[in-house]
């Protein structure tokens, strides 16, 4: 499944990938530490960023397959939050995504 035909869910050290249109289950990751908490998910590209009680792991978006995990250390266990100029979408081009946003909204 494309990625623009998900939506990601982030709940109780999960994350979940779904179909945007029927909401069935498309994938499942699990942290493997911790396994509880706010879970903090963020779109870069083709790529999902995930922040768990100050653990931060990369995820692919298409199958939930973790990349690369990175347990913050020295920094404290609080919730992540995250920026990324890729925005939402695997294009960098902020101009085209206004005018998709702006299209939508004629």
């Amino acid at each position: 499944m494309r990625i623009d035909e998900m939506a990601f869910v982030g709940l109780n050290g999960r994350v979940l990938g779904v179909d945007r249109e029927t909401g069935r289950l498309v994938w499942e990751w699990r942290s493997p530490k911790p396994r509880s908490g706010f879970v903090s998910v963020m779109l870069d590209g083709d790529r999902l960023l995930v922040g768990i009680s100050g653990y931060l792991y990369c995820l692919e978006a298409e199958t939930g397959a973790q990349l690369w995990a990175n347990p913050l250390t020295g920094y404290g266990l609080g919730i992540l939050s995250f920026a990324s100029v890729r925005g939402r979408t695997q294009s960098n081009d902020a101009a085209q995504i206004r005018a998709e946003l702006d299209a939508r909204s004629d």
